[in-house]
This record gives C-alpha cells, structure tokens and sequence, in this order.
C-alpha cells in the first residue's frame, strides 16, 4: 500500500509505539507495596473488596477517580502533518 513518503510497515510500527508507549505509562501508575486502610487523601476507609481487588490502593475510588480527571495526558504525536514530512 503506499503511504508517501513512509515505508512499508511504518504506521503499523507507529501503532505498536503509540501502545507500548501507553502501557509503560499504566505500569507507571500501579500501586506498589503495602496498601492502605485509609484513604490518604479523605481519610475515609479504603473497602476491603478495593484492598483486595487492588493490592497497594491508597485512595478510595472516589479520590482515585478526582485524580484521574486531573492527570493530563501527554503523549508523543508519531505522525506529523504532512507538512514536516516534506520537509
């Protein structure tokens, strides 16, 4: 198939990064160690379906959930405009 100026298997390679990438990123956020009772952000207690479905949780689902809406995502545009491609 031709893709310009790309060679065959580029965009597929893209693809492959731009999920490596993502799941690097998920690695990164997992909780590591001991959990907690306690939620550190409210102090409410954390269940324990939560403690055990998630071992090292440190937040409820609620402060874990404002956290997650305030995490900007950040991430590499791999394909350009075709303006930089000409270049």
């Amino acid at each position: 198939m031709a893709n310009g100026w790309a060679r065959d298997g580029a965009v597929q390679e893209q693809i492959d990064d731009t999920v490596a990438d993502a799941v690097k990123l998920a690695r990164l956020h997992l909780a590591e160690g001991e959990g907690s009772d306690f939620c550190e952000d409210c102090g409410e207690r954390i269940p324990e379906a939560r403690r055990k479905a998630l071992a090292g949780s440190r937040t409820c689902v609620a402060c874990q959930s404002a956290r997650d809406a305030r995490r900007r995502q950040a991430g590499i545009n791999r394909r350009g405009s075709k303006d930089s491609q000409l270049r």
